[in-house]
């Protein structure tokens, strides 16, 4: 049974729609999208008419939310025409579930209506210069403005994708700075772009091109009391760690579809190609390549199926988004070097598209917590639970 075929119809409509999308729209244009580094307003327009940007948002905000299984597998589509389209729906997706499961009613009818159109994009502002992966070490403070009744917040952010283009920013910020111990003192602003916000230069990168990844500088912006995310300081870490079971679904599905597409476009030019007088994939070099990319991917797409089903079985799922992203990244730099190498010298030209697929892989590997992190995280729930289910 493919995995499709583990969604209800209408589920299924919705991947096969996003993968028709993707064929027909998105891999005719994305080399030249990627060469140019030309953001993709065509096609993220088009991702808002087929409800891309409302999968996490539901019917009742104008959504159609669909199951996490479905959700994965849509931005697997995506990733495998072009991974910024997938991460374009990312952080957006991760600030919609966090309205949901935290926001106050008022702080939900606000944004998830616009969220689920598009019309507001989201971002997430998490990573700071000096902090990278450790999330408690925020620097970026936001004090009781007490003549306003909000909040004056100072700091800066780093590598946040999305942000130039985004409405809303779920700013991850130490409200409490003198808290012990130190997640305490952590809050999750909802903050609009405004006077003492700047976002300055968008960062250069090896790949994920098209999709602004930007600093962020806060100097005296003032955010009113309601933007903090259910009113209630001091829960923005969990919050956060909640969201992020999320975000690493979302980056082990990308890495699944890198992974696809270069998987498929070797099996493919190993049919076509010929040397010695027969295709390539004849040489056993090159046929135990392909035997061990596609082990590697059907075993990631399943450790990301699962962890993707048990959270919707609402069980904590850190331990499996964190086993699911590890494996599935890992997995995607092997599989986009093998691509490469039975591509030969082609894999090294910008005329094919392997050479993308290597250079979009690492991102998988250091983004959403490095897969440093992961293993700390899998290495502390698999003692807490007392080791793995049998």
């Amino acid at each position: 049974m493919s995995a499709l075929d583990s969604l209800c119809p209408a589920e299924q409509l919705v991947v096969t729609t996003v993968r028709e999308f993707v064929d027909r729209q998105v891999r005719p244009v994305a080399q030249e999208l990627e060469r140019t580094d030309t953001y993709p307003e065509a096609l993220i327009e088009r991702m808002k008419e087929l409800g891309v940007f409302g999968l996490a948002v539901p019917e009742e905000f104008g959504g159609t939310a669909v199951s996490t299984p479905c959700y994965v597998l849509v931005t697997e589509e995506l990733a495998r025409g072009w991974m910024s389209l997938a991460g374009a729906m990312g952080g957006h997706t991760v600030v919609a579930k966090l309205l949901l499961h935290f926001g106050t009613d008022a702080q939900k009818r606000r944004w998830l209506p616009r969220m689920a159109t598009g019309e507001v994009r989201a971002a997430m502002a998490l990573t700071e210069p000096g902090g990278g992966s450790d999330l408690q070490a925020l620097h970026t403070v936001a004090r009781r403005d007490e003549e306003g009744g909000g909040y004056v917040v100072d700091g800066a952010k780093t590598w946040i994708t999305n942000s130039r283009r985004s409405q809303l920013i779920a700013l991850l910020c130490k409200t409490d700075p003198d808290a012990e111990p130190r997640h305490r003192g952590i809050s999750v602003l909802l903050v609009e772009h405004g006077p003492g916000l700047t976002v300055s230069r968008d960062l250069p990168k090896l790949g994920y091109k098209g999709v602004e990844s930007c600093e962020l500088s806060f100097f005296g912006y003032r955010a009113p009391a309601d933007a903090l995310l259910g009113g209630v300081e001091g829960e923005g870490f969990g919050q956060m760690m909640r969201g992020l079971e999320t975000g690493r679904l979302q980056v082990a599905a990308r890495a699944v579809g890198v992974g696809r597409a270069a998987f498929e476009d070797a099996l493919r030019y190993a049919q076509e190609r010929e040397s010695f007088g027969v295709p390539i994939w004849q040489h056993q070099s090159i046929g135990n390549y392909l035997a061990d990319m596609a082990t590697s991917l059907t075993a990631a797409r399943q450790l990301t199926l699962h962890a993707a089903r048990e959270a919707d079985a609402g069980r904590r799922v850190d331990m499996e988004a964190g086993m699911a992203k590890l494996f599935a990244s890992e997995a995607a730099m092997r599989i986009t070097l093998d691509a490469v190498r039975i591509h030969g010298g082609n894999g090294y030209s910008t005329e094919f598209d392997v050479e993308r697929y290597f250079r979009d892989a690492p991102l998988m590997i250091v983004g959403e917590g490095t897969n440093e992190i992961q293993r700390n995280v899998i290495a502390r729930q698999l003692v807490a639970r007392g080791g793995l289910d049998a």
